[in-house]
């Protein structure tokens, strides 16, 4: 009995709408509370958090670290948001230093939801971030965020994860006036039956997903910026321009020494030597015939 009346009176106890706070991502210097002492020392969950987060940021030295802020995101389409990054991740060629294949299997780019207050303060003790540069890039975007973290530097698949991120979740197009005025005029009408509870229905989610900017060896770069950067060759390209730059004088020496020697040096003499016998052979026919 005593369950039954106290189950029936949760039932019957209204309840408040289930809303999740955003902050926003602050890497301004912590305010010095009264009683407070610097720096601040994290315990239990934060602490832990804050040490995965000092973890991420550092592994941003080998591989981008992508930021990014979601909206209306359900745990379904997190988890199909996951699995086209890692196909668009193992859709891109291997490069050509990896002709032979690997013991080890390839290490695949990493999503993960954050805390924006403690990952904030991580990315503000973050040694050599340029924070005036991360501010601008964070600004007062309030919300839910998430970063992705690439194994290596490897601009190829930057820029197809990068084009899967916009085909898969497209950017929505502002509402014009009539649609605001017509969500308002719905939000204020009166109940279609007055006095009875309204007929609960389930919320239709729209996914948003915009790239923020991204942390590449330390340095912090805008969204056109990391498009910029998704556009440059490969390292092992690089390396083999450099090879090709350096190596070209040579080969044009090489080549003109080539040329000059075996016949071509030859058939140079045998010009020489015609053209002087010519030259010799007008003198000799001029002169007056010896008595």
């Amino acid at each position: 009995m005593f369950c039954q009346a106290r189950c029936s009176s949760w039932l019957a106890a209204p309840k408040a709408p289930l809303t999740s706070r955003g902050y926003a991502i602050s890497v301004k210097p912590a305010q010095i509370l009264p009683g407070k002492k610097l720096p601040r020392v994290f315990k239990d969950k934060k602490a832990f958090q804050y040490n995965w987060y000092r973890r991420i940021l550092d592994g941003s030295t080998e591989g981008p670290l992508l930021i990014l802020h979601h909206h209306q995101f359900s745990a379904n389409r997190l988890v199909k948001l996951r699995r086209d990054i890692i196909a668009a991740a193992n859709r891109t060629p291997p490069s050509l230093a990896s002709a032979a294949i690997p013991a080890t299997p390839k290490a695949l780019p990493t999503l993960t939801v954050i805390r924006t207050s403690i990952f904030g303060a991580a990315l503000r003790d973050f040694p050599g971030v340029n924070l005036a540069d991360a501010d601008k890039m964070v600004g007062e975007s309030t919300g839910n965020f998430a970063v992705l973290s690439l194994p290596t530097f490897d601009p190829p698949q930057l820029n197809a994860i990068l084009r899967s991120l916009e085909r898969g979740v497209p950017a929505r197009p502002p509402k014009t006036p009539e649609e605001i005025k017509k969500e308002q005029d719905e939000k204020n009408a009166d109940p279609a039956t007055p006095g009875r509870r309204m007929k609960r229905q389930r919320q239709i989610l729209h996914p948003e997903l915009k790239l923020v900017g991204a942390l590449v060896e330390g340095q912090v770069f805008l969204p056109e910026g990391v498009k910029d950067v998704s556009k440059l060759p490969t390292l092992e390209t690089l390396r083999a321009q450099i090879v090709g730059l350096l190596s070209a004088p040579g080969m044009q020496l090489a080549g003109v020494i080539s040329q000059a020697s075996g016949g071509q040096l030859a058939r140079t003499l045998e010009g020489l030597k015609k053209g002087l016998e010519e030259d010799a052979a007008p003198s000799s026919t001029d002169g007056t015939p010896p008595s």
